[in-house]
């Protein structure tokens, strides 16, 4: 069954968080798809993901090049998985997948301090616990760690 995970921004971007949570998604053999709201956004990230540390960078491609069936990472606009990802991140307030259990994980990664996406966001937790998925609800602490509340 699908785990549904909503990541609660307070203290960092999500520049900040998505490469540490991509990181440990690989770590664990994961494949993964990156949604976004915007074309911009996935140029930033794109360009991001290769360069927001000195020592690694994460093998990804957009969903639209050739290669991006045999990437770890995929990053899209769209609703495609042409890796076969285990994990799909949401971020900008994109909306749940209708083939959500295809996947062993959602992470609904927010901004809690943008209060139309933090509405948004309310609504999809309400909808999958509605639909008897389990969700978690994970909220930043001082130090920038995870901490489930929820």
């Amino acid at each position: 069954m699908v785990d549904v995970w909503f990541y609660h921004l307070q203290r960092q971007p999500l520049e900040a968080t998505l490469p540490v949570l991509l990181l440990k998604t690989v770590e664990k053999g994961w494949k993964a798809v990156v949604q976004v709201a915007s074309e911009e956004r996935l140029s930033a990230l794109d360009d991001h993901l290769w360069t927001f540390s000195e020592e690694s960078f994460l093998p990804h491609a957009p969903a639209n090049e050739p290669s991006a069936v045999s990437q770890p990472i995929v990053l899209t606009v769209g609703s495609e998985n042409p890796n076969n990802a285990e994990i799909r991140f949401l971020a900008e307030g994109s909306e749940l997948p209708e083939n959500i259990t295809s996947y062993q994980r959602i992470a609904v990664v927010f901004d809690g301090n943008d209060p139309d996406l933090l509405n948004r966001v309310r609504q999809q937790w309400k909808d999958v616990k509605a639909s008897g998925l389990e969700a978690s609800y994970w909220q930043q602490n001082e130090r920038g760690r995870w901490e489930q509340k929820a």
